[in-house]
């Protein structure tokens, strides 16, 4: 069965409305509407809140539906992106500050160059940051 008719099925059975059941897991009303008429689907914390909610096993609700297991492979790849890229910021980060306070120390033209270079470092990653954040909202 198709997680859509698995979730307004659960929520029937349990006497909720929608806003009831948005309320008890805190989305809107229109997003377990869209769940449940296949327009969108839960993250892993709705299916989990669902699934203690509905004393369901995540097992029964997520078995058998193609659709949610390619979200679920997506958000986690997702998650893996993100977590190497705020490592990679990270890391780009100390060693910019790190070379720019041994520029304040030689001081001179290295010192020049270094300060400008910091701003513009600083800049690129703020522009990949910003790039990957509306690249996840599409």
């Amino acid at each position: 069965m198709e997680i859509e008719k698995k979730l307004k099925e659960a929520r029937v059975n349990a006497g909720l409305t929608q806003e009831q059941l948005a309320q008890k897991i805190m989305v809107s009303r229109q997003t377990i509407s869209n769940w449940e008429n296949g327009k969108s689907l839960p993250d892993i914390i709705s299916i989990m809140n669902l699934s203690d909610l509905y004393q369901i096993s995540l097992d029964d609700l997520l078995k058998g539906d193609p659709k949610m297991k390619e979200k679920m492979e997506k958000d986690v790849n997702t998650a893996k992106y993100n977590k190497r890229l705020i490592l990679t910021a990270g890391i780009l980060i100390v060693l910019v500050v790190a070379i720019y306070f041994i520029s304040v120390l030689a001081g001179g033209a290295f010192r020049d160059f270094c300060e400008s270079a910091v701003i513009w470092v600083l800049i690129g990653i703020g522009v990949a940051f910003s790039g990957t954040y509306f690249n996840q909202k599409e």
